[in-house]
């Protein structure tokens, strides 16, 4: 029995719905070969950011602006550090990359809304980029006035870069939104798919100093639940838009699970550091063994299967459930059960054998 794994995100066909997200990973030819030939559907080149294009329009006799120039002294000698130092090496890249690949290579764009991205934007069209992904980022909370007007430049911004490429514009959302599904609803129009979410790192507080440190880790498998619901609610409310599942991804039941909750494609990242291009070739093989069960022959057959958001009423109805039951594992046996502790709050365990 055949089954067909094939996916279409946002105009972008796809032979399979595991795509490699942008990551230093994807910079690397045999990298990249052995992605591909482990059955990714694409991959997602490392970001190239905003103080990088900002430095490429300046060289070019372009002007920036105040708050570009802030950015390029502080970050000049950090991106000049980086695994790719500069705009003209990004474009090189995507176009080796474009001519190597026989899947298609997405180009990543990571910055801020007021940019001045559209030259480029069709720059990297031009260098090959079968796609471009937009990792999003704003100016502080207090320059804006409400919410609405952060998502507004959202949309606008989406609308200008759109119309000046004809490849599809993925743009990738931070958690931060009031009504992501309003805002996906508002974005139809400038763009071909949505990334849900983009990654932040890990923020602490570390006691000796109470200072702010943070760091980066790679996501454990299994942590789905908050991109579940988010992407349930939002296709449930705009199913036209095509999505992404992107943090989290670590196994076979992950992209299963992301499938059935409306996504079409799943990002992954972490699992391929820990485990190698492998864990692609896993994922899809759970995926065929999935269908296999259920008796589906296509991804298009298994939407079917895609269980209906909660509605209001069962939802309040599986808060109240939950804040009145204990949790499991908990050493308490039943919500009515009372703790027994000595005098210094040790948990005690009552005797209760026969006397």
């Amino acid at each position: 029995m055949s089954f067909d794994i094939s996916t279409n995100f946002g105009g972008l066909p796809l032979r399979s719905p595991v795509i490699v997200g942008s990551c230093p990973l994807t910079a690397s030819v045999p990298n990249r070969i052995a992605m591909e030939a482990a059955g990714a559907g694409a991959v997602v080149l490392p970001s190239l950011f905003e103080e990088q294009v900002v430095a490429w329009k300046v060289n070019r006799g372009g002007c920036a602006s105040d708050r570009e120039q802030r950015l390029l002294g502080l970050t000049a000698n950090a991106t000049r550090r980086s695994l790719i130092p500069d705009a003209e090496t990004y474009l090189s890249l995507v176009n080796r990359a474009a001519v190597q690949s026989s899947i298609p290579v997405i180009a990543s764009l990571n910055g801020h809304t007021e940019g001045d991205w559209v030259d480029f934007a069709g720059e990297l069209q031009e260098a090959g980029a079968d796609a471009i992904e937009f990792c999003i980022h704003h100016r502080p909370h207090h320059q804006y006035s409400d919410p609405r007007e952060i998502e507004n430049e959202v949309v606008e911004f989406a609308r200008k870069i759109d119309e000046s490429i004809s490849v599809p514009l993925f743009i990738k959302l931070h958690r931060e939104y009031t009504s992501l599904c309003h805002l996906a609803r508002k974005l139809l129009s400038g763009t071909q798919g949505l990334i849900l979410f983009a990654r932040d790192p890990e923020i602490d507080i570390t006691l000796d100093d109470c200072q702010v440190r943070t760091r980066w880790q790679l996501s454990s498998g299994g942590s789905l639940s908050p991109l579940i619901r988010s992407l349930m609610s939002v296709y449930g409310y705009c199913p036209a838009m095509p999505l992404a599942g992107s943090g989290g991804v670590g196994c076979s039941q992950d992209l299963i699970k992301v499938l059935l909750s409306g996504g079409n494609v799943a990002m992954v990242v972490s699992a391929v550091y820990r485990e190698g291009p492998d864990a692609i070739r896993t994922m899809l093989d759970g995926l065929v063994k999935f269908m296999e069960c259920n008796h589906l022959h296509s991804l298009n057959e298994m939407q079917s299967k895609r269980p209906l958001e909660f509605s209001s009423e069962e939802d309040r109805l599986n808060v109240i459930n939950g804040l009145l039951t204990c949790p499991s594992g908990s050493k308490v046996a039943s919500s009515h059960a009372e703790l027994h502790c000595d005098c210094f709050g040790h948990l005690q365990t009552e005797d209760t054998s026969p006397s």
